[in-house]
């Protein structure tokens, strides 16, 4: 019978680090640019136009601060669950999936290096 391979190796870890590392420097970046979108309250001189059309801009202003706001709430979550790979790869525990305890497959963690399920315990939810 084969062995069972029960954790990735550490070069196999190093490998992801690297995945994770890039993923994070990359969310944090857009993390900033999506702040600074919602945080820029210039008003694109429109002091002087017609009441009417200044309302159409302030409410879909709102509507972008609000889809803004979203937006860097998921991004800080997904920079969250990127950090905490990070500790499952120190643990030595990256890559084990929470539900059947085998090895999450390397071209999922390469997609998604966040991913704490496999494929079969995903489908299941």
């Amino acid at each position: 019978m084969a062995d069972i391979k029960t954790r990735f190796s550490d070069n196999e870890l190093v490998e992801f680090r690297e995945i994770i590392v890039n993923k994070i420097e990359k969310a944090e970046h857009d993390l900033e640019l999506i702040k600074s979108a919602y945080m820029n309250d210039s008003n694109n001189g429109t002091d002087d136009t017609s009441p009417t059309f200044k309302g159409f801009e302030e409410g879909s202003e709102t509507l972008s601060k609000e889809e803004n706001t979203q937006l860097a709430l998921r991004q800080e979550k997904f920079i969250h669950n990127l950090k905490n790979a990070l500790e499952r790869i120190e643990n030595k525990t990256y890559g084990i999936c929470r539900v059947t305890g085998k090895l999450i497959q390397k071209e999922r963690l390469r997609l998604v290096p966040h991913a704490t399920l496999s494929i079969e315990a995903k489908r299941g939810q």
